[in-house]
């Protein structure tokens, strides 16, 4: 390239003033005006205001030459003008045949990508921190200023916001007039976009003293207009959003396949991927403005863990979903936890072990729960887990056979869990679920891992959202209201009771001793008959027990009250608020049984 500054280049220099800017091509060759031969230019921008009527087209030259990928050492020793002023390195684009556009926050297996990339000739133009990364790893990388000839503005809000990378993702190569505008805006295209977005769950919403314009900074808004755009012109790029997509995008690349279906799959995983993300902020951002729970409108981010082998019978069919929201915030869940053996946990297996976790996750002390359908058939807590054990599958050894036991203390071998009738007939279990398991437990225990904030049922054509009956205790009172008050052991009974009868579908009558359930009666329609069938499986151990019914009782005389104190129950717990509390309280002042109500109802359905 040449050129000198006399009068016949003032034509050129009067057409470079009359644009207000004039772009070289990305991989397209070009024509400088002050050149006599084509010279294959990365993106040079030449704005009016950077030159004026005197500006010696010898320095155009000299910038040009430099361009055009000349070595260091080769370059003119004239200073730099502000004529290419846009011009952010002096490394050179090269041509893009094939470009990938990298932009991730999480960067598992990066280097795999970028290599893979390469290896099969994409040029990789990549931001900040990704390309830094891809650098390290040896790998060479354009960065996206020298695309766009603009340098990252407003403390990074604005990186990848510009027509050389949203043209070159959106414009259909199918449309000559797309085409056609790239190529007079010196535009080049990308075939892939592999975006990811700032960790808002780790760092915002899981956060709980974040302050707020730090959580808007965690807002990420080049991200999703990327992934948005390539998902929407999915038939010519492919968008790729989670990491484990890698290599089957590599061999997709590799077989030069032109697979709708896969495509779609990529951009349909993006777009939830968008979607999820933007329900975060949103629900986030609801509740630093308001301070409410329930926000007008709720987006649940649920993604798929496994397909299950059926539902709850096997003519239905099943799946286990994730919600992101809750296992991140709220400490995990058994959506989260690990199956260390066993065949795949079906749709009953989950919602038992569930229930399982969540009321032996009541005791603080070592505690065993044993739970068939959902219902917790046996309940101890002994300061040894073993002796907790043999006490929770005594309260009904025939049920619990086939169920799920839980343990809120470290679970050992199993061989020790033999039927405390027999002391020798080895328990079957579908599911053992702990926090943790010592080296021989984990032979034959797997683990689970529960805690969540948020409850949601589904109905038909919506869902139900609450707070989790979370109350211990501690949270209320037991307010003797008989003229007999209870003795400290019987009071301890009595929470002990009430924290099980919480787990137990209603209508729920438990009844305790020593801090062990001896029997519970559920999902009856009246309170009377649930009373009765917990009073048979306690047997003769019911007198001097305590009970808990996770409802005020209707009636008193000739009904669920009178029955438990002529039992021989030394202290009831119930809620209260009937319009016949009274009646409750005299008969049990008859019969010199202890009443306290709580003021809290345990309604399970």
């Amino acid at each position: 390239m040449s050129g000198s500054p006399t009068a016949s280049t003032s034509a050129a220099a009067a057409a470079f003033r009359t644009s207000l800017l004039y772009s070289f091509t990305t991989h397209r060759t070009k024509t400088c005006p002050s050149a006599s031969q084509p010279v294959p230019v990365a993106c040079v921008r030449l704005q009016s205001s950077s030159w004026g009527a005197a500006s010696p087209i010898k320095a155009m030259a000299a910038e040009a030459e430099i361009l055009s990928g000349l070595d260091k050492e080769s370059r003119p020793s004239a200073p730099r003008t502000p004529l290419f002023s846009c011009i952010l390195s002096l490394h050179i684009v090269d041509v893009m045949e094939q470009a990938a556009l990298i932009s991730l926050s999480n960067k598992t297996d990066l280097a795999f990508l970028g290599k893979g990339l390469q290896e099969l000739g994409y040029t990789v133009v990549s931001t900040g921190g990704t390309a830094s990364a891809l650098e390290n790893a040896g790998l060479s990388v354009t960065k996206v200023e020298q695309l766009t000839c603009f340098p990252e503005m407003l403390d990074g809000r604005v990186k990848t916001l510009h027509p050389h990378i949203h043209g070159g993702i959106l414009a259909r190569r199918d449309q000559q007039h797309h085409m056609e505008s790239l190529d007079k805006h010196g535009i080049g295209t990308f075939d892939v976009v592999v975006v990811n977005l700032y960790p808002f769950y780790d760092k915002v919403t899981s956060t709980a003293d974040i302050e707020f314009e730090d959580g808007i900074e965690n807002v990420d808004i080049g991200g999703p207009a990327m992934i948005r755009a390539a998902a929407k012109n999915h038939k010519d790029v492919l968008v790729v959003v989670d990491s484990h997509d890698y290599p089957a995008l590599l061999e997709f690349l590799k077989s030069n396949g032109d697979d709708q279906q896969f495509r779609r799959k990529l951009a349909w995983k993006a777009f939830q991927h968008v979607a999820s993300y933007d329900s975060a902020v949103s629900e986030w951002l609801w509740r630093q403005t308001t301070g409410e729970k329930f926000p007008p409108s709720l987006t649940v981010p649920l993604s798929l863990k496994s397909s299950l082998r059926y539902g709850e019978n096997p003519h239905q069919k099943a799946a286990f979903y994730v919600d992101k929201s809750l296992a991140e915030v709220n400490g995990g869940g058994i959506a989260t936890a690990i199956q260390h053996h066993g065949k795949e946990m079906s749709y009953n297996n989950y919602l038992d072990a569930d229930a399982a976790w969540n009321c032996v996750s009541e005791f603080s002390d070592p505690a065993c729960v044993v739970v068939k359908h959902t219902n917790p058939c046996g309940v101890a807590s002994r300061g040894d887990i073993l002796e907790a054990y043999r006490l929770a599958v005594k309260a009904d050894p025939v049920s619990a056979f086939g169920g799920i036991v839980a343990f809120n203390n470290l679970a050992r071998e199993i061989r020790e869990f033999r039927s405390p009738v027999d002391g020798e007939t080895r328990m079957f279990y579908e599911i053992v679920v702990a926090p943790k398991y010592s080296k021989k437990g984990l032979e034959v225990l797997p683990k689970k891992n529960e805690k969540g904030k948020l409850s949601l049922r589904q109905v038909g054509g919506g869902w139900l959202a609450q707070d989790s009956d979370d109350l211990t205790p501690a949270d209320i009172q037991f307010n003797a209201v008989s003229e007999t008050t209870p003795q400290e052991s019987e009071l301890e009974d009595a929470k002990f009771a009430w924290l099980c009868v919480k787990h137990v579908k209603s209508n729920a009558i438990v009844i305790a001793k020593n801090k062990c359930m001896l029997g519970m009666g559920s999902g009856q329609p009246n309170r009377l008959e649930s009373l009765r069938i917990a009073m048979r499986k306690s047997g003769e151990e019911v007198k001097g027990a305590a009970l808990a019914s996770d409802a005020f009782f209707p009636f008193a005389w000739n009904d669920a009250v009178e029955e438990a104190c002529q039992s021989g129950i030394a202290v009831i717990a119930e809620p209260g608020g009937s319009i016949r509390d009274q009646d409750a309280i005299e008969c049990c002042n008859s019969y010199g049984v202890s009443l306290v109500f709580t003021n809290v109802r345990h309604f399970r359905h």
